[in-house]
């Protein structure tokens, strides 16, 4: 599933972006109009999310204008404006529509029900590997059937462990996957990162290092 988000508030965006990133989607950011359209008209997309209020517009007008010329892509408004006019307007244009503040658990289901209502049947799968266990619809970690608490980049770089299936994932990717461009491949940030997530995994490891490479789960 590839989505594409749009909003201009920076750490809301990488947050949205890197929770459904962790459930399984393929996901692309603009932080305006005029960088959703240029995204929407090289990519297909199975949901989009819109911020209301964007730099160059209202994302409102924008998808109107789109379904005018039979744009089919299912659209979720994500927005501060809660009046009954806005909703009932947001969705006459769109398929849902969020008031912020949110919680991202609800985000995530109404974004799959998004793109099940645009005929696509979305799958969040829940993974398995031993006694560890991630419900990547409900953002969460169980080991032998305890509750780990979890950060959401500490889930994100558990899930791409746990997806390679035994396989080492590297530094780089690791680094690219859940921090982007942001942070530099050398910074220590993942290592941290990891030393906390083994912590949380208790005595008997299973998070193990990959010298000269990165990281795997076995």
């Amino acid at each position: 599933m590839r989505i594409l988000v749009t909003e201009d508030d920076e750490n809301l965006r990488i947050a949205v972006d890197g929770a459904l990133r962790g459930a399984g989607y393929a996901v692309d950011t603009a932080a305006d109009l005029p960088e959703a359209d240029e995204a929407l008209s090289v990519n297909a997309y199975d949901g989009a999310v819109f911020d209301r209020m964007l730099p160059g517009g209202d994302a409102l007008a924008y998808v109107i204008e789109r379904r005018r010329g039979g744009w089919p892509v299912p659209v979720l408004f994500l927005t501060a404006r809660d009046t009954v006019r806005d909703r009932t307007d947001g969705l006459r244009a769109g398929d849902d529509y969020l008031v912020k503040p949110f919680a991202m658990a609800e985000l995530l289901v109404r974004v799959g029900a998004l793109c099940r209502r645009g005929g696509t049947t979305v799958t969040l799968p829940v993974l398995r590997h031993g006694d560890l266990e991630l419900d990547t619809g409900r953002h969460e970690a169980r080991r032998a059937g305890t509750l780990l608490i979890l950060t959401a980049k500490e889930f994100q770089v558990l899930h791409r462990l746990v997806a390679a299936a035994g396989e080492p994932v590297t530094r780089r990717d690791l680094i690219a996957e859940v921090w982007d461009e942001y942070v530099p491949p050398n910074s220590n940030v993942l290592d941290v990162l990891i030393a906390q997530l083994r912590r949380k995994l208790g005595p008997r490891q299973i998070l193990h290092t990959v010298r000269g490479v990165g990281y795997m789960i076995r």
